[in-house]
């Protein structure tokens, strides 16, 4: 559960994603799926949302220059993304 702007709750159902950014890097993170109530899956809200950027939270990035870097909050412009992955739960 989040509390938005408004100090309303709101529930969050999270998935983790894997995407793989122009740049080579790799990024492992957490999407909410009720931020997008008529998407379903994580593909849905990579290939058909209208928004310019995707939010992602609890993010790791990992690139050959710097290594791995952890963010809390993370905006990823959706048109430099090659490929996006669910992460399978194990």
């Amino acid at each position: 559960m989040a509390i938005n702007n408004d100090g309303l709750t709101k529930e969050v159902n999270s998935q983790t994603v894997r995407l793989k950014l122009v740049d080579g890097s790799n990024v492992t993170g957490q999407i909410n799926l009720n931020r997008h109530p008529m998407y379903e899956r994580v593909s849905d809200i990579v290939t058909q949302n209208t928004e310019q950027f995707l939010v992602l939270f609890a993010v790791s990035v990992d690139t050959k220059n710097t290594g791995k870097v952890n963010h809390k909050t993370l905006l990823i412009n959706r048109e430099h993304i090659i490929w996006a992955a669910p992460q399978e739960i194990e």
